[in-house]
């Protein structure tokens, strides 16, 4: 087990890509208007790459359009006082192919906010860190 200067665990790809295929919400970080944005989503794998269903016209189809992002995951148990996050920064892109729209409404990927989603944003993963804090016990 590899250990960062603050003592706590280094998670390798593998690993990260392992928490993210087992999580459903996590939280897009991108520009909006020059000021960076947090906005948390469900989202769904699709061949690796991470897939977000919003509004054509929402704030985060606006912004994350063909630029680069950041995608965070997390868990806590509050009362052990341990932990997990995943950070993964990519390419976003707006989804236009029929064939690929079509694919991705198969995804078991429901929005939990009201209003129309048919558009997806898909995130092409290049860069995963990692840190886990463990049970001092």
């Amino acid at each position: 087990m590899q250990l960062d200067q603050s003592g706590l665990e280094i998670l390798d790809e593998d690993e990260c890509r392992a928490l993210l295929a087992r999580a459903v919400i996590g939280r897009i970080v991108f520009t909006h208007h020059a000021l960076p944005a947090i906005q948390p989503v469900n989202f769904a794998l699709s061949d690796g790459d991470i897939v977000i269903r919003t509004s054509r016209r929402s704030r985060l189809a606006t912004a994350a359009s063909d630029t680069v992002v950041a995608f965070e995951i997390d868990d806590f148990d509050a009362e052990k006082r341990t932990g997990w996050s995943v950070v993964v920064v990519g390419h976003a892109r707006h989804v236009s192919d029929p064939a690929d729209a079509a694919a991705l409404e198969a995804l078991p990927l429901r929005t939990w906010a009201p209003g129309e989603r048919d558009h997806f944003i898909r995130i092409r993963p290049e860069l995963f860190t990692g840190r886990r804090i463990a049970d001092a016990a």
